[in-house]
């Protein structure tokens, strides 16, 4: 399994931020890099207020 591990701030207040994971299964980490841009494309759309600040693929352990 593999997970997407990102840290997103608030727009209005960058020094506030929280970490985010995603699991999006069984696959390849390189597979991985291919799909995390669009996964979190849609996750932004849905929280508007909040900017990535920073991302990685991992293996769920």
């Amino acid at each position: 399994m593999i997970q997407l591990l990102f840290v997103t701030c608030m727009a209005a207040a960058p020094a506030q931020c929280q970490d985010h994971r995603l699991i999006l299964g069984d696959m390849t980490p390189a597979a991985c890099l291919r799909m995390a841009q669009p996964e979190l494309a849609r996750w932004m759309e849905n929280h508007p207020d909040l900017r990535i600040r920073r991302w990685r693929c991992s293996r769920l352990s």
